[in-house]
């Protein structure tokens, strides 16, 4: 190995040893990177986890030109079972709880049945309505033509938590690799650190590539946290390769952490590397299905939703774990990835200003 490669290595080990000591002296960046993925998983999981169905919940009112035993009748059938919670109330008191979302329907009787107040773009409406005909007309007499056979089924992967936590693996890498890179490179250019740097023989691609080496690094220690803690509190299994996985999300941090390096590399000051950040991270936050998925955007927005760098990274991340899918079956995912990391730090090279 020629003396120059010698150096250039030796320039890249102390410029990540130096990044590794600073970020695990900071106990702030500790808890951004390791403990908020372990509190934001498990309030969502608790919130979120499984249990039964809830009941819907629904108001009868007695208006003044039925008979009062009308609305009882109904308040009574309803109230029979364990699929609906009703409530008695008056005309005006239900108009407001209907608009206010306390409850999802409201009933009101008249002299041939019952009329029913709904908000139809509401799906918790659409469920309340189909639940309380369905009780009120077999009070009534309706019969059905056949008993349906009920077969429930329960499947690891179906629930909430298992969506949530490759969206919060996404996320994570995303918030980590702009922010830790991008914030730290600039916060540098402020202290006049990179000025300093510019008087040594270091090339800017080394310098540069010493940051990657640096958030590589990190991620190995930042994933199994999470994957531990959502395995042994909420039971998510990862039904594909444990190493397709890690590769994936490999990719995916170092693809956000260029992003980092070229949203830094001409900023002033860590105001300004800031409000980029945010710029170039809130369409992927809102947009990139990280809590609901990505698909309740319209057809219209998809192309742009699915070239997303998180987008692509989530579906990877979900097809592993949820559906045991392969790295050759999320290609797309991973090409996606890569042509963002690639031209990212094609530009962040071009760009990069020691001052």
């Amino acid at each position: 190995m020629s003396e120059s490669r010698t150096t250039r290595l030796s320039a890249i080990r102390q410029i990540a040893l130096m990044r590794l000591r600073l970020f695990y002296r900071e106990p702030g960046a500790m808890f951004w990177t390791f403990g908020f993925p372990l509190v934001l998983s498990f309030v969502l999981g608790i919130a979120f986890r499984s249990r039964g169905p809830e009941p819907v919940v629904v108001a009868v009112e007695a208006p003044a030109d039925v008979p009062l035993a009308r609305a009882e009748q109904a308040h009574a059938i309803l109230s029979a079972g364990t699929d609906v919670v009703a409530r008695r109330m008056s005309p005006p008191d239900a108009e407001i709880a209907l608009r206010t979302g306390k409850v999802s329907l409201v009933v009101v009787p008249t002299s041939t049945g019952y009329a029913y107040r709904f908000d139809p773009t509401r799906p918790d409406s659409r469920l309340a309505r189909a639940v309380t005909d369905n009780l009120l007309q077999r009070a009534d007499g309706r019969t059905d033509t056949f008993q349906p056979e009920l077969r429930t089924v329960t499947a690891r992967g179906a629930r909430y938590i298992d969506f949530l936590v490759p969206g919060l693996i996404g996320f994570g890498l995303m918030s980590t690799g702009l922010w830790g890179i991008g914030f730290s490179l600039a916060e540098m250019r402020t202290k006049k650190l990179l000025k300093r740097l510019m008087a040594t023989p270091m090339r800017r691609t080394d310098f540069l590539f010493a940051f990657l080496v640096v958030r590589a690094v990190l991620l190995l220690t930042e994933l199994p946290p999470l994957l531990l803690f959502a395995h042994f509190v909420f039971d998510v299994r990862i039904a594909g390769s444990l190493v397709s996985l890690v590769l994936i999300a490999l990719l995916g941090g170092l693809t956000f952490a260029v992003m980092g390096l070229l949203l830094a590399s001409r900023a002033e000051n860590p105001q300004v590397v800031s409000g980029l950040i945010n710029v170039a991270s809130f369409p992927m936050y809102l947009c990139s299905g990280v809590f609901f998925s990505s698909s309740k955007f319209p057809d219209v927005m998809q192309p742009f939703i699915r070239a997303l760098p998180l987008t692509a990274l989530n579906d990877a991340l979900r097809a592993v774990m949820i559906e045991g899918a392969s790295l050759v079956s999320v290609g797309r995912e991973l090409a996606i990835c890569a042509a963002w990391g690639l031209g990212c730090f094609a530009l962040a090279l071009r760009l990069f200003k020691w001052r």
